[in-house]
């Protein structure tokens, strides 16, 4: 019975031990261009950004050189600066206004049909004709915005304006994901606790405040994540509507980066940057799962 019991054990041990090829085929088609583009591209970088290269030719290996140049380069570092203005103006406006359209569409106020659709539809939009359209929106002259409201401010001209300019036209295209995600979230609310709640004289706003912004945490987390890393990396809505003037006040990193990169054909110093802008939007959201954890 013991050699019975053991033969039975290896076995199944045996059938452990055994992997399944098969399944992994499955994987390959998506993990060959995943290894390819994404994680062979971001060792080639970071070995770039330790030389001096021009796209054609040798790679000279430089050593800090380019980290040395970074500490002087004051135009980068108000791309930094800027790019921190980005993440306060466009992240909070974001969440906040994407969680006040998804209250409205989820307790079918009147419009609710149309205000969905509405609401998400800048996300399927490209960046760059979102940038066309902010471009005419805000013109100081002709634009619809100071002409509806009686303004004559050079949103996208004046180098204090700039940064605001580009940021309303980033708050309209990103906000569809997070109100589709809070839209979700609020689906998922329980309404038999709403309804107890009122039953026990709790005001809406009381609800909202102690039950379904708790109840969406996770939510909130996620959108504040995904949110964060989109705006660090702004580019398009940049490039089409300032091209990061004027005299620079409207710059971004990987604006920044761009403009070295693929028009100053230096790879070194943008690869440098782009580890530099790596590094930085890794510590954040390093710092954004401690101080909001993962509750399970």
């Amino acid at each position: 019975m013991e050699r019975d019991g053991i033969e039975i054990s290896s076995r199944q041990d045996s059938k452990r031990k055994q992997i399944d090829w098969v399944s992994y085929l499955f994987v390959l088609p998506f993990f060959l261009p995943f290894f390819l583009f994404t994680f062979v591209s971001l060792l080639f970088g970071a070995l770039v950004a330790f030389s001096d290269w021009g796209i054609v030719g040798e790679i000279h290996f430089v050593g800090l050189e380019n980290f040395r140049k970074f500490l002087s380069d004051r135009p980068a570092w108000d791309a930094f600066i800027h790019t921190f203005y980005y993440a306060l103006i466009i992240v909070p406006s974001v969440i906040v206004l994407a969680f006040l359209a998804a209250l409205y569409v989820n307790e079918k106020l009147p419009g609710h049909t149309f205000a969905r659709w509405a609401f998400y539809a800048p996300n399927v939009v490209s960046a760059p004709v979102i940038g066309l359209v902010w471009v005419w929106m805000l013109d100081t002259q002709y634009g619809i915005i100071n002409q509806y409201f009686g303004l004559s401010i050079p949103w996208l001209t004046n180098q204090n304006w700039s940064i605001y300019g580009v940021s309303l036209a980033s708050i309209w295209w990103d906000m569809g994901l997070a109100f589709i995600l809070f839209l979700a979230g609020l689906q998922e609310v329980d309404p038999v606790l709403l309804e107890a709640a009122s039953v026990d004289g709790v005001s809406r706003v009381q609800s909202l405040r102690f039950i379904v912004i708790p109840l969406l945490r996770r939510t909130f987390t996620l959108i504040l994540t995904l949110q964060s890393i989109s705006t660090f990396r702004i580019f398009s809505q940049v490039h089409v509507m300032t091209n990061g003037g004027p005299a620079g006040s409207s710059s971004s990193v990987v604006e920044y980066i761009y403009d070295y990169g693929i028009a100053k054909f230096k790879l070194g110093y943008a690869s440098t940057l782009s580890l530099l802008l790596f590094m930085l939007i890794l510590s954040i959201n390093l710092i954004l799962r401690k101080i909001f954890p993962d509750e399970k």
